[in-house]
């Protein structure tokens, strides 16, 4: 392909920031439209491979990043149902499963450099209406608003295609409602009982008493309030206003709570087919081990297989949660403990270790830990290609054999994609 590149304007003073014109070439992890200057590779997100596009660049280290200020020639293939600004991939369903196993693929062979074979992609149930979370700031102007990557801009949100119906109806509901000093407002939702949860975000717990009973009497399911910490939302200090505490919803065959202060996946019929899966690679055992487990749903799955399945996670409202599952759904065999995931070798010993971490992957220590189990089979469940790639890397490096690859998309409409891997121990 042939890049054409056209300087539009520059600043005369130092050219960090200048408009460029550029034919994106391809896709690279992250979702960003990769195109090759004259002044050095562009990147820009939202832009999609064959399009012309206007860019307002600024020079980085060793690139350019871009703003998309106007796309010029669109590609046949691009489709925007209304998206909201973090949807970065606005593609027709069907062009967007290839971009994603691509991701997975490119992940593997250049950060990784191993040659396993990546199965093909499994799509989400639903390409819209599957987010069962969303988290809004408050506009000034009043109402919910998304954030825009990357920027402090405010969209003003009146509907989203991605969010499941319930949340659809809790976001016109708020938009009308008088919220006032809160930093932000978070929604989880369950597709098993049309139920939403309702978490404020900021200011002090005992100012929203009586706005978390008039929300619950419009029909809002439960209202939790968390205290605003720089660490993240809900990472301090939370209180149960009014309503339901959790919601019941389905992963599979199973039911299990979810609440609005703790994590869950947010599209459940799809990771329900991701667990069902690891649970059978995963295959039978005496001993099963997870990490950041949260409430254990994954590990519910693996203990149709192991007579013993420990789950471990640092969230105690996950961990209590867990506990109160696994005890409703008869499962005597699992058992839950609070720990931090660099903890693991106390849990020993284990067949199998299964391992769903953070973004960020698997720490150093925490590799060492779950190296140190000798475990003879791991199920390694990644939201991110690149650190899962490193850290299957390192896991090679220690005599295992990454055995089954397949990405699984949990976001459509976003270059966010999950990987599911089986690595069993080198004889």
């Amino acid at each position: 392909m042939i890049i054409r590149v056209r300087v539009l304007n520059a600043n005369r003073v130092d050219c960090k920031v200048m408009d460029l014109e550029a034919v994106i070439e391809k896709l690279v992890p992250g979702g960003l439209g990769l195109a090759r200057t004259p002044e050095g590779v562009l990147l820009v997100r939202g832009a999609l491979p064959g399009e012309r596009v206007r860019v307002r660049a600024e020079r980085k280290k060793n690139h350019l990043e871009g703003e998309l200020l106007e796309v010029l020639e669109p590609s046949p293939d691009r489709e925007d149902p209304g998206l909201p600004p973090g949807a970065d991939l606005p593609l027709g369903y069907e062009a967007q499963l290839p971009v994603k196993e691509g991701f997975v693929r490119e992940s593997l062979a250049r950060v990784a450099r191993l040659e396993t074979e990546v199965q093909p992609i499994h799509p989400s149930p639903a390409p819209l209406g599957y987010r069962t979370a969303a988290q809004f700031a408050l506009h000034p102007l009043g109402g919910l608003a998304y954030r825009v990557p990357g920027s402090d801009e405010l969209v003003r949100v009146e509907d989203d295609p991605l969010l499941a119906e319930p949340l659809r109806k809790a976001l016109r509901l708020l938009n009308t409602w008088p919220l006032v000093g809160l930093e932000e407002v978070a929604l989880r939702g369950s597709l098993l009982t049309g139920g939403v949860q309702v978490g404020l975000v900021g200011g002090k717990a005992r100012h929203f008493r009586k706005a978390a009973e008039g929300l619950v009497e419009a029909g809002i399911a439960g209202v939790w309030w968390g205290a605003a910490d720089p660490r993240g939302r809900f990472r301090g200090p939370t209180r149960f206003l009014a309503g339901k505490e959790t919601l019941l919803e389905r992963y599979g065959e199973l039911e299990v709570q979810v609440d609005v202060v703790s994590f869950a996946q947010v599209n459940p019929p799809a990771a329900a087919a991701l667990y069902a899966e690891a649970a059978k690679l995963a295959g039978t055992g005496e001993s099963a081990l997870e990490l950041y487990g949260g409430s254990g749903v994954l590990g519910f799955f693996l203990a149709q297989g192991y007579a013993r399945v420990t789950v471990t996670d640092l969230n105690r409202r996950s961990i209590e949660k867990g506990r109160a599952d696994a005890a409703r759904l008869g499962l005597a065999n699992v058992r839950f403990a609070r720990a931090d995931a660099r903890e693991a070798a106390r849990f020993g010993p284990a067949e199998l270790v299964a391992v769903d971490p953070p973004r960020s992957g698997l720490a150093r220590e925490t590799l060492a830990a779950l190296v140190e189990l000798k475990p003879e089979k791991i199920i390694y469940v990644a939201c991110d290609p690149a650190t899962w790639a490193r850290d299957v890397a390192r896991l090679a490096e220690r005599g295992y054999r990454l055995e089954f690859v397949r990405p699984y998309d949990f976001f459509p409409y976003t270059h966010h994609v999950e990987v599911l891997s089986y690595l069993t121990k080198s004889t």
